[in-house]
């Protein structure tokens, strides 16, 4: 090792012993030996901004350099940091650990090496030394500084008072704004000060350390949280930044992440001059292709960025360091560069099996000192962190998150990125808490086998969430008010091969994806649940009041969706006109007021019907008409405030077309975990639950003979709610109409005018058109006016891209299979233009004939809408070639056009029509509505194919798709499965499954087996999901389109 000038060091500044220092090698192992030779001193710029001065032979490779800053710092952990420096060509790169110091290099006396933060870990209660994350936080404060950290000014200010109550310790007003005045954290700090100091004054009493840990712990939530941007184009010459990460490489715009590409997505990375190769592995449900692009401004800059992936990939995927490549005989090819030191997975193996000194050191500015805490004896992994936080600590698993550790895999100038590279062991990062390693198990088990599971994951909201009815938050701090899954993942067990499909940036997640939902979440119940079903009534209507009950739980968490969480979020940015607050509010509260009580008398009728009094010997509570009776009276004087109901939908889109700042508000909220729908389709559900009752007492009087005492007040509460349903009929089907296209949208680009009066959906759904490049997926939007055709780009947003429109008037359908030679095709022919399209099936190509058809017959005879309303684009008047050309032209759009990149608001990536484009499917606004009478709630247990236990959880059957709940009183779903695309099956005997009431969801190589408590449960359940995986029976579409405006 290099000899040290005279002078101070950063160990003894810190207060470490001389000859105590700690290299980054394997416990046990020696340093090699140091090259002999001619000293040169290299000037090392420190994290708190000091210079030193270390002298290392000029033969010396670079981890001599690295070894020597680690051992006088003390630092155990040093292999998350490197040393930057500017090559001859003012390039900033990394020095190579192998590579001699001198040839890298060249005027050692000129050029100050920075020791910095190299590898940002998913989880900074993987640091496991009290140093290492002092050093983190000089990082965060240094890059919040210039800039490179950005955030909203809330995150910053409270950033900056943790740093504040690092340095100088409790809040005093003078002294802080004293403090601030000569440092300045971030630019333009002074507006921000007020904000700074109110945050500070939350601390007291926290020690440097813990602030260290709440730094970081906020710090890792921000999108740009350990990100180095290096600028590239895209084939088409879009500027954007790439960046890499734990979880695999990024790619922005300016400061917006638009895309990710998880190590378990990537087989393949290369360089090749100035172009930076992604090779990704087959999936045929990805919009992507097989390699992309990406032109970066020189060589240099290429090879520079590709080094950092390969390293990057070693460190968090791997077990150990990979072996150098045998040298060549005759020729070499490509890079001889590979990864040198531990991989994390080495790291957290060493400090958790090396007992070490406490150590105190010194921290600049501060007036506290700190002591390391690890004993001389091994301690649990998570020994150091701060008390207040350790609860948190296990909650840090990621959705889509990589495992530390994995199998060495090939790098050379061509980085394979091997499908085996988890091995056996389990990340020691996962054995925390018994907490931790539970939910670790469970999520993985999740990612292997429910891939098509969807999570709306709204985590990429860098600002902290608005003061919220309280969810169960496991954490102390006010400012983390809802635990959420960091955007950049986290660590998890490495005994599974992750799917192909896991996305690392779960904002972008595909809707065939799904992190969470594991297997123990809940306790296996089999004897209890045979127990409990042979304990419990087994009356047909016993089940029919039980569905009531359950249905309306879910209910009365979607009116609080409204008079909770929306009121909150509104009401803290105070966007929302007070008439509009006035218009909603006032008309949902004492809709959930009623509802409550509601709830509650049925439970008491169920507790006695289950015998859990001496009333059910009698018989008088073996019923549910009465209570049916009574409440739906009174919902008679809430009539009033249903009526308003559509009023408020129109009310609150016209505002939000006139104010940007509502706009984002409401947009922030759809993109929360507890708003699992579009916003407007929660304003319609009070409509959506008459219908509801009208059904279940529809059921209760075909179930009950005349003679019968529930028969008279269950036939008297239906004519009561048929009444209300067919006052309020007209409005639900303008308001569901009106919802949806609004709704629609939201996934479109390129199209202005979409919502006009009497503009009608009918139908949208994916559709191969034939182009001169071949068959190309499009997704098509019918209206009775005109057929949309769109792609799906590679947009910030995640939306669709209008190409062109058919008007309906004059336009002709046939069948041209033959013509053509390829399988359910159809030819739409225009006025002025036409199109050949293929469906995926026989019946899908029925479907469009019969809905294309039935829009022409009405285009015909209506006067209505004129159907030119691209405004953003002139009429698609091009020739059919014409049109493949423009087809094939932006079918690689990495980034749709758009006004400003203020626009490019991350959009939800799980809604219908991206399930309709990834399941290749269609559905209809027919559909939509039977799915809106066929919604179910309740219990069932749930098993995988190859599992044999099953768990028990809440399930929610709403909008085609089964939200999965730990229990009835959560506020926001786990996870989702839509199911546009499924089978529904009774299990075989050779599925060995053995039990009653169980039915199987099918797709592909997805299976789910789900258990039902009764007959009655078992059948509705069966009824419903049938609904969402077939499309209605013709007489029951014919019976909505008498009332149907179209």
């Amino acid at each position: 090792m290099g000899e040290i000038e005279q002078r101070p060091t950063p160990g003894s500044r810190l207060g470490a012993p001389e000859n105590s220092g700690i290299s980054t090698l394997e416990h046990g192992q020696k340093l090699p030996p140091t090259p002999s030779g001619k000293l040169m001193s290299i000037k090392i710029q420190m994290l708190d901004d000091t210079q030193e001065a270390f002298e290392v032979p000029q033969r010396a490779p670079g981890k001599v350099l690295l070894d020597a800053v680690c051992n006088h710092l003390n630092l155990v952990e040093g292999d998350y940091f490197g040393l930057e420096f500017p090559d001859h060509k003012k390039i900033t790169v990394w020095l190579d650990l192998l590579k001699p110091i001198v040839k890298q290099i060249r005027r050692p006396k000129h050029v100050v090496v920075k020791f910095v933060v190299k590898f940002f870990p998913p989880d900074h209660t993987q640091l496991q030394e009290e140093l290492t994350r002092y050093l983190f936080a000089l990082q965060v404060k240094q890059d919040l500084a210039q800039g490179r950290l950005t955030c909203n000014d809330t995150s910053a200010a409270l950033l900056i008072s943790h740093i504040v109550q690092s340095e100088i310790g409790d809040f005093d007003e003078a002294s802080d704004r004293e403090h601030l005045a000569k440092n300045k954290y971030i630019p333009q700090q002074d507006a921000l000060e007020d904000k700074i100091v109110e945050f500070h004054h939350n601390h007291i009493g926290q020690t440097p350390a813990e602030s260290d840990f709440q730094l970081l712990e906020i710090a890792r939530r921000l999108e740009m949280y350990g990100i180095r941007l290096h600028p590239a184009k895209d084939r088409e010459g879009t500027k954007i930044n790439l960046a890499v990460a734990n979880t695999g490489i990024l790619v922005f715009q300016g400061f917006t992440k638009i895309n990710a590409f998880n190590w378990a997505k990537v087989r393949k990375l290369s360089f090749k001059r100035k172009r930076f190769l992604i090779k990704l592995r087959p999936d045929a449900n990805s919009s992507y292709q097989d390699t992309l692009e990406f032109l970066m401004a020189s060589r240099d800059l290429c090879k520079s960025f590709w080094k950092i992936c390969v390293e990057h990939h070693a460190f968090f995927r791997l077990f150990e360091e990979p072996k150098p490549k045998p040298k060549a005989v005759l020729f070499s090819r490509g890079s001889s560069f590979r990864f040198s030191g531990r991989t994390q997975k080495q790291v957290l193996d060493s400090v958790k099996e090396g007992g070490h000194k406490k150590v105190q050191f010194e921290r600049k500015h501060s007036k506290i000192h700190s002591i390391r805490s690890l004993a001389t004896q091994p301690t649990e992994p998570s020994s150091e962190v701060p008390k207040q936080a350790q609860q948190s600590a296990s909650l840090t698993l990621g959705e889509g998150a990589d495992s530390p550790d994995g199998q060495s895999c090939q790098q050379g100038k061509e980085l394979d990125v091997s499908a085996a590279e988890c091995g056996p062991h389990q990340s020691p990062a996962l054995q925390k808490s018994p907490v931790g390693n539970k939910k670790a198990d469970g999520a993985i088990k999740a990612m292997a086998e429910e891939e098509e599971e969807v999570v709306k994951d709204r985590t990429q909201q860098n600002k902290p969430q608005p003061p919220q009815p309280s969810t169960g938050s496991l954490t102390g701090s006010p400012h983390l008010s809802e635990l959420s899954i960091n955007s950049q993942g986290g660590a998890v067990p490495a005994n599974v091969i992750f799917s192909p499909n896991l996305s690392p940036d779960t904002k972008q997640a595909s809707p065939l994806v799904s992190p969470l939902l594991n297997e123990q979440a809940c306790p296996r119940t089999d004897d209890e649940e045979e127990g409990r079903r042979k304990r419990f009534p087994t009356d047909k209507a016993y089940f029919i009041a039980k569905e009531v009950s359950t249905t309306e739980r879910t209910y009365l968490k979607d009116l609080e969706v409204i008079t909770s969480w929306f009121q909150s979020a509104v009401s803290k940015e105070e966007s929302m006109p007070e008439t509009l607050k006035s218009l909603i509010f006032l008309n949902f509260e004492p809709l959930h007021k009623f509802h409550t009580n509601f709830l509650k008398e049925i439970e008491q009728r169920l507790a006695l019907w289950e015998g859990r009094s001496n009333a059910h010997i009698r018989g008088d509570h073996q019923r549910i008409g009465d209570v049916m009776l009574k409440n739906i009276q009174g919902m008679k004087q809430l009539a009033a405030h249903l009526w308003k109901h559509g009023e408020a939908l129109e009310a609150l889109e016209t505002s939000i077309r006139g104010s940007r700042r509502l706009e984002n508000v409401c947009r922030d909220f759809e993109l929360q975990k507890v708003c699992y729908l579009p916003l407007n389709t929660f304003l319609l559900r009070p409509l959506h639950r008459l219908m509801h009752y009208k059904q279940v007492l529809e059921r209760l009087c075909k179930h009950h003979p005349p003679s019968h005492p529930d028969f008279r007040d269950c036939r008297a509460a239906l004519a009561e709610i048929t009444e209300m349903v067919a006052q309020l009929h007209g409005t639900m089907i303008k308001m569901e109409n009106f919802q949806k296209l609004h709704e629609l949208k939201k996934d479109l680009i390129g199209i202005d005018n979409l919502v006009i009066p009497g503009r009608e959906f009918i139908r949208l759904g994916s559709l191969s058109k034939l182009s001169g490049k071949g068959l190309q997926q499009r997704m098509f939007f019918l209206f009775n006016d005109v057929l949309l055709y769109t792609s799906r780009g590679l947009t910030a947003s995640n939306q669709f891209k209008v190409h062109g429109q058919l008007p309906l008037y004059g336009m002709t359908i046939e069948e041209s299979e033959d013509e053509w030679g390829v399988p359910h095709c159809l030819t739409l022919r225009g006025q002025r233009q036409s199109i050949i399209v293929a469906a995926s099936s026989r019946s899908e190509m029925e479907k469009w004939i019969e809905d294309i058809q039935m829009a022409i017959d009405l285009a015909e005879k209506s006067t209505g809408p004129t159907p030119e309303f691209l405004a953003s684009s002139p009429p698609d008047n091009k020739s059919p070639d014409e049109a493949a050309v423009a087809d094939q032209e932006s079918e690689d759009d990495l980034s749709a056009s758009r006004t400003s990149l203020e626009r490019q608001a991350p959009h939800r990536g799980n809604t219908m029509v991206h399930v309709c484009w990834h399941r290749n499917t269609s559905v209809s606004m027919v559909d939509f509505s039977v799915a809106v009478e066929n919604q179910l709630s309740g219990n069932l247990l749930r098993k995988f194919k190859n599992s044999n236990g099953w768990q028990k959880l809440w399930v929610v059957f709403t909008n085609f798709c089964l939200f999965f709940y730990k229990s009835h009183q959560d506020n926001h779903p786990l996870a989702s499965l839509p199911l546009l695309g499924y089978s529904l099956t009774i299990p075989s005997e050779s599925e060995d499954v053995h039990k009653d009431y169980v039915f199987k969801l099918h797709f592909k190589s997805h299976v789910y087996y789900f258990r039902a408590e009764s007959e009655y449960t078992f059948e509705r359940w069966m009824e419903v999901i049938r609904s969402a995986t077939s499309s209605a029976s013709r007489a029951h579409i014919l019976s909505h389109k008498e009332s149907h405006v179209y």
